[in-house]
């Protein structure tokens, strides 16, 4: 069994070595995906629709429950650094509380600012961000503790 995992996660990592385009050299990508990490975890998947807009969407899992949020985010370089820009944008999410915290739906409305860096010579991008919200429903209000650390594969 062991030697069956062996080789099925060799032939994996050999397919993805052999799927990197040629983004991976450089310092743009179109998509990515990957987990985000913060009081939580996530896995977090991003598409860029030209250079400057993206789109993210995030299913966060914690304690609680469940989130899935979607972002617009418009990135903008940063002058004299190759591969990092910042960005900004709104964004909407649907969130499910366990019936340990009461349960219930949430729906809201979300904002996010951060900065992205996609590695040379490497398919790899680090994002790290801030998503505010303000939540409608049984646990409506200002929820300022969301985004993370976004670590994601980039093809």
């Amino acid at each position: 069994m062991k030697k069956i995992i062996l080789s099925v996660s060799l032939l994996l990592l050999l397919a993805g070595v052999q799927a990197q385009n040629k983004t991976a050299n450089s310092a743009t990508y179109k998509n990515a995906i990957g987990v985000k990490v913060w009081d939580g975890g996530g896995i977090s998947f991003k598409h860029f629709f030209d250079s400057k807009n993206a789109g993210e969407l995030i299913g966060y899992f914690w304690s609680h429950g469940a989130r899935v949020t979607g972002l617009y985010e418009i990135h903008s370089e940063i002058a004299n650094a190759d591969g990092l820009k910042w960005y900004i944008g709104p964004g909407a999410h649907l969130g499910f509380y366990g019936t340990k915290y009461g349960g219930g739906t949430t729906v809201g409305v979300d904002g996010v600012i951060g900065l992205d860096y996609k590695l040379h010579k490497a398919p790899v991008n680090f994002s790290l961000d801030w998503q505010p919200s303000f939540e409608f429903g049984d646990y409506g209000g200002f929820v300022g503790g969301w985004g993370g650390l976004g670590i994601r594969y980039t093809f």
